[in-house]
């Protein structure tokens, strides 16, 4: 299949007031990141792409004021070393060096991501425990930098009454709209939890979803990458082949 680039097939801007339509658009998507999402392509995004797939995404993703940001993120958001013993306070001590090694390494097509390392912690309300998984500082930053470009595709497409681990939105919206419900008249809750269900997400049926939007075929490879990183616990070291690993970024936090 011939690749296009988003440039190459934007949707079509309407003339007159462009920058005041495209400042609305800004502040109806003012979480996502500036450096990937221009204008141009917010637009696009709300008006829709031709035949509804994005293309030559991975240029936004190694580009370096991204993969700024996405360590921006993962600074704030500290967190243990992986399995590479590096930590947060070295990888910025060369950032700009790291950051280039990464960009480099994206472009080229040799990133390879690093195992994750297993640790156990205690399930909140049950003696149980649960598996957080830990990626390296560099792998934490290339999450990051592809969840700056593939989030706004697919949270367009999320359910209005769907409030979990989405931008701008989180617990206390989610009451309100209960309390309203409640105002209504509406007095059911449906209470349903599926038992171990990050570790048993279906790799393939998973990654046919990405692809109903996402064309670029190295960005499908390099998600792929980090569903099947290798996970290290103690002298173990083993490839999942179903699951997604509980403490990755692109992973809902573990609760």
């Amino acid at each position: 299949m011939k690749s296009e680039s988003l440039e190459e097939r934007p949707a079509a801007v309407h003339r007159g007031g462009g920058a005041k339509r495209a400042g609305e658009i800004r502040d109806r998507w003012n979480w996502v990141e500036a450096t990937v999402w221009t204008d141009r392509m917010l637009t696009a995004l709300e008006e829709g792409v031709k035949g509804g797939k994005w293309y030559s995404l991975m240029d936004k993703v190694y580009a370096l004021a991204n993969l700024r940001s996405a360590f921006k993120k993962v600074k704030a958001n500290e967190g243990a070393a992986g399995v590479d013993h590096q930590t947060i306070e070295m990888f910025e001590h060369q950032l700009e060096e790291n950051l280039e090694k990464l960009s480099r390494s994206l472009r080229e097509g040799s990133y390879r991501p690093q195992a994750i390392r297993r640790v156990w912690i205690p399930k909140v309300g049950s003696k149980e425990k649960r598996p957080l998984g830990i990626p390296t500082i560099r792998d934490r930053v290339v999450e990051s930098a592809l969840l700056n470009v593939l989030e706004p595709i697919f949270e367009k497409e999320f359910a209005e009454q769907s409030y979990g681990f989405r931008p701008n939105r989180g617990c206390k919206e989610a009451l309100r709209r209960v309390d309203q419900l409640l105002r209504q008249g509406k007095t059911w809750v449906v209470d349903v939890d599926v038992r171990s269900y990050f570790d048993t997400i279906p790799h393939e049926r998973l990654m046919e979803r990405v692809q109903e939007r996402v064309a670029d075929g190295r960005v499908l490879e390099l998600l792929r990458a980090f569903l099947r990183q290798s996970v290290m616990e103690t002298a173990k070291d083993w490839s999942p082949e179903e699951g997604t690993p509980q403490g990755a970024v692109m992973t809902p936090p573990t609760q």
